[in-house]
């Protein structure tokens, strides 16, 4: 099972940056991982648009093939161990691929929303991007050594 991540901009903060890395390291240790930072839409209005925005149309066509995982604040709530089990489902059942999306500051269009197989909420508080980023992909990492029994997960 490969994991692709998707986002609009790069990662400004050089120590989320360096998490992100770290994190994508400890992935690839499990997995195949890819992060795609997308140049960010132009601001032309709200999101509440009923057409996908050129960004969200690429990135469909990116992961036409993948389970497409949202994120977004009305999204699911999981706990690390359900994510775990969810996470671990996807590759019993022989899912080939799981794209994560983070949103941008406008969040996700209702055209695109609608192409989500999962929408989840990494937390009930506003994060930034930035912080969302290193958080999706620490709890990823943490899927995995929950699902092989590694003490980094207690």
């Amino acid at each position: 099972m490969r994991i692709r991540v998707f986002w609009e901009g790069k990662t400004k903060d050089p120590h989320l940056r360096a998490l992100v890395t770290d994190y994508t390291n400890r992935i690839a240790k499990f997995t195949e991982i890819t992060i795609e930072e997308l140049p960010e839409a132009r601001k032309s209005g709200s999101r509440s648009a009923k057409k996908a925005s050129p960004v969200e149309t690429r990135m469909l066509e990116k992961m036409s093939n993948s389970t497409r995982v949202f994120l977004d604040p009305q999204g699911a709530e999981w706990t690390s161990k359900e994510f775990a089990i969810w996470l671990g489902d996807q590759g019993v059942h022989g899912t080939r691929e799981i794209a994560f999306v983070v949103g941008a500051a406008d969040g996700f269009s209702p055209a695109f929303r609608q192409h989500a197989n999962v929408i989840l909420s990494l937390s009930r508080m506003t994060l930034t991007h930035d912080w969302t980023r290193a958080m999706l992909l620490e709890q990823i990492y943490r899927g995995f050594t929950i699902l092989r029994g590694f003490p980094y997960a207690r």
